[in-house]
């Protein structure tokens, strides 16, 4: 239900908490499948979307062909920069909108100078709190955190 909170599928959700707790970290589609009594195509799908967030790294091991899934350290901020990007052009967009509105009564243009000024705060303070988390946590990563990413 969280991960649905934060606008992804539920299935996202139990496929990160699975590798969240995962003793070896790591895990095939096919284990994770199987653990979660769900279907292959519904994990294929959960992981790329993991993945493709950043999330979720897709780990390789020395002769086994088989791809496997890890969290990836840092995968939330991530998450949230990339988050923070896509809500950068919602900004544009209300300050186009601010510009189509110049001459306008100050009363016709609050809504709008609002939610502009809202979003633009809020994204500025989001990543400025993603990148410092990311930075911080860069300074006590060993090897291991980031070995057989294929990123």
């Amino acid at each position: 239900m969280a991960m649905a909170a934060q606008g992804l599928p539920r299935n996202a959700g139990r496929v990160l908490g699975a590798l969240l707790v995962a003793d070896p970290p790591e895990r095939t589609a096919e284990e994770l499948a199987e653990q979660l009594q769900a279907s292959r195509g519904s994990i294929s799908t959960m992981t790329r979307l993991l993945e493709g967030v950043g999330i979720l790294a897709r780990v390789s091991k020395p002769g086994d062909r088989r791809h496997y899934y890890r969290a990836r350290r840092g995968g939330l901020a991530a998450a949230t920069v990339q988050r923070v990007r896509g809500m950068r052009q919602m900004t544009d967009l209300l300050a186009q909108g601010l510009r189509l509105l110049d001459d306008a009564p100050p009363d016709s243009r609050r809504a709008l100078e609002e939610m502009h000024d809202f979003y633009a705060y809020w994204s500025d303070e989001t990543l400025r709190f993603a990148e410092d988390y990311l930075a911080r946590i860069a300074t006590t990563s060993s090897p291991a955190d980031s070995a057989g990413d294929e990123d």
